[in-house]
């Protein structure tokens, strides 16, 4: 009897050792997590109105593109762009899209540098951009974010 409880009591004080589990510290935690979330991409690109309706995320994709691409091309190509640059052609415009959904246009027109007056091709595009259609923000992990990316405007 004696010897049975006091195998009893090895197994259970051995036993105990099995439930005992290292907790890992928190910030392993965040580094492990943070090293899994790749950073260049969003999980739902910026969307509008228009191409909310799209279920496959290539295709709303493709539509947001299309979207900006063709509402700036047409506020730009009024007769102010093109009476004072005839020659200019396509114009990279860099587009951030702000968490609050807030907008930003600029020009990128570093291959035109000499040719063209670039603070009065930036001062044309804030003035004719600046009442834009809303623009809903990317989301990456259930959280709206920035976004940018280069349109090119072609404007012939």
């Amino acid at each position: 009897m004696k010897k049975t409880i006091f195998f009893f009591l090895i197994i259970l004080l051995q036993g105990c050792q099995y439930f005992e589990k290292k907790v890992p510290k928190k910030d392993e935690l965040l580094n492990k997590e943070l090293k899994k979330i790749n950073w260049l991409e969003v999980d739902e690109f910026p969307s509008t109105l228009h191409c909310d309706s799209i279920d496959d995320k290539i295709t709303r994709k493709q539509c947001f593109f299309d979207f900006m691409t063709q509402n700036i091309r047409e506020k730009l190509i009024t007769d102010s762009i093109k009476i004072l640059f005839p020659k200019l052609d396509t114009i990279p415009v860099k587009v951030t899209v702000f968490a609050n959904a807030s907008l930003s246009f600029e020009p990128n027109l570093l291959k035109y540098n000499s040719d063209y007056d670039t603070e009065k091709v930036d001062s044309i595009i804030q003035s004719k951009l600046s009442y834009f259609p809303s623009v809903e923000p990317a989301i990456k992990r259930g959280i709206k974010v920035k976004s940018q990316f280069i349109l090119p405007i072609v404007l012939k």
